[in-house]
C-alpha cells in the first residue's frame, strides 16, 4: 500500500508543471501605460516589438509581447528593458505581467511603467 501511495504521489508531483503550462503567442507590440509621479499624469504608449522610445531620461525597450493562445486582452506579459538615456545604465529588465504589475515592478524616483496588453496589428 505504501509503494502504490508513494508511486501515486510521485505521479501527481510530476504531472503538475505540465498543467501550468499553457501556450502562448506572440504580439507585434505592446500598450503601455506610464505614470508621471511628479506631474501625476498617466499616458499609455503603443511600442512595437523590438523598438525603444524616449521619455524623459530613461529609454523604454520593448523585446516581446506574448498572451495565452487565443485571448490577447488576457494576461499578456512582456520583455521590458529600461535604462538611464544619459548613462545607459539600466534600471529594469524583465517581464512585466499585466494582470499583476506589482509581480515584477519598475523601481524608480519619477515614473512608473507597466503593461496594458499586446498588439496584435
Amino acid at each position: 500500500m505504501i509503494k502504490f501511495l508513494s508511486a501515486l504521489v510521485l505521479t501527481t508531483v510530476f504531472a503538475l508543471p505540465s498543467f501550468a503550462q499553457q501556450k502562448a503567442s506572440s504580439g507585434t507590440g505592446a500598450e503601455l501605460r506610464v505614470l508621471d509621479k511628479v506631474s501625476g499624469q498617466s499616458s499609455n504608449y503603443d511600442l512595437m516589438s523590438g523598438s525603444s522610445m524616449q521619455l524623459g531620461q530613461l529609454t523604454i525597450s520593448l523585446r516581446s509581447c506574448r498572451f495565452p493562445e487565443g485571448a490577447p486582452a488576457n494576461d499578456a506579459f512582456a520583455y521590458i528593458d529600461v535604462t538611464e538615456t544619459q548613462t545607459a545604465q539600466p534600471i529594469f529588465g524583465g517581464w512585466m505581467i499585466a494582470s499583476s504589475p506589482a509581480l515584477n515592478a519598475m523601481e524608480h524616483s519619477r515614473y512608473d511603467v507597466w503593461v496594458l496588453r499586446c498588439k496584435t496589428s
